[in-house]
């Protein structure tokens, strides 16, 4: 019976999953299209770059855990990795981080409130790096020192309010400067990816562009990570870029076009992930079932 179960869980999140992205495509065929415009030698390097932008984000999320002394094996941490990466695009809002802080708290202990301080760290990192290249290619450089300076600062403010808030001890917002260190040096390594994305996919239909004009638009768009309620941020990326543009000088019509380009090779991009998941039999090994049980148990007792 119990064997008949898992089955049938197991084919119902295949469905849903297919299901979802066939609805995605469904409602955005400009994506086939302009994903059938693109040199596949483009797409293929796109895809490549997007592993490492990936692989950057799993190492944070270890590093994330031994801020606090902790560790997961590395095919839990790439199985993990997915899934969340999967729910994050077409879940509402930044639903992966979600998962992560439930998963992390039932299988390894974490309170949840170490990992939403981790995650705020992260997001510190994430703020200065993208305020330098949102300013550093469009105004002198005394401006953008006073600009990453204030990003640093507002973050400091919003890391002692949470700390504060959640009653942290010492050694909660206190983690070792050695995996600080580490998690600042692999945010840069995800947004340099980042950068190098966005420059292939832009220079793809303007030719003529800018290190400075990439750096500025790659700022933009990573700021748009912070109020992504839609799913892959559809939207909300393109008004920050749009908004932003006496900074990066690329105009509305080059935008979009890129963005459709960086959808459409994600959605590639997922579609291995979601490869990886049901091929390694993520669902089982990570125990989901039990994981959302158990959590919802808890939620209820309380």
């Amino acid at each position: 019976m119990k064997r008949h179960i898992k089955t049938i869980v197991a084919l119902a999140v295949l469905t849903v999953t297919v299901a979802v992205f066939t609805l995605y495509i469904k409602n955005h065929p400009e994506i086939i299209q302009q994903l059938g415009d693109t040199s596949p030698w483009r797409i293929a390097l796109l895809v490549g770059l997007y592993g490492i932008w990936w692989g950057a984000l799993a190492v944070i999320l270890q590093l994330s855990l031994k801020l606090y002394g902790k560790k997961m094996p590395v095919q839990e941490n790439i199985l993990l990795s997915a899934y969340s990466s999967l729910l994050n695009f077409f879940g509402p809002g930044q639903s992966g981080p979600g998962l992560r802080a439930i998963y992390l708290n039932k299988r390894h202990k974490l309170p949840v409130k170490s990992y939403i301080f981790a995650t705020l760290i992260y997001y510190a990192f994430y703020a200065i790096i993208s305020a330098a290249m949102l300013f550093a290619g469009s105004r002198p450089w005394w401006q953008t020192v006073l600009l990453v300076a204030a990003a640093a600062g507002a973050s400091t403010v919003v890391l002692r309010w949470y700390a504060k808030r959640s009653k942290l001890d010492s050694a909660e917002c206190t983690p070792r400067a050695k995996w600080l260190g580490l998690l600042f040096v692999m945010t840069g390594v995800q947004l340099a990816a980042q950068f190098i994305i966005y420059s292939v996919e832009i220079s793809s239909v303007m030719p003529s562009l800018g290190v400075g004009q990439a750096l500025a638009y790659t700022g933009a768009a990573n700021f748009s990570l912070f109020v992504a309620l839609t799913p892959g941020a559809i939207g909300i990326r393109e008004a920050f870029l749009v908004f932003s543009a006496h900074l990066h000088h690329i105009s509305n019509t080059i935008i979009v076009s890129a963005n459709i380009i960086d959808r459409a090779v994600y959605l590639v991009f997922l579609g291995l992930l979601f490869v990886l998941v049901m091929s390694l039999h993520a669902g089982k090994k990570l125990r989901w079932r039990q994981t959302v049980q158990t959590s919802t148990e808890d939620q209820t007792n309380s």
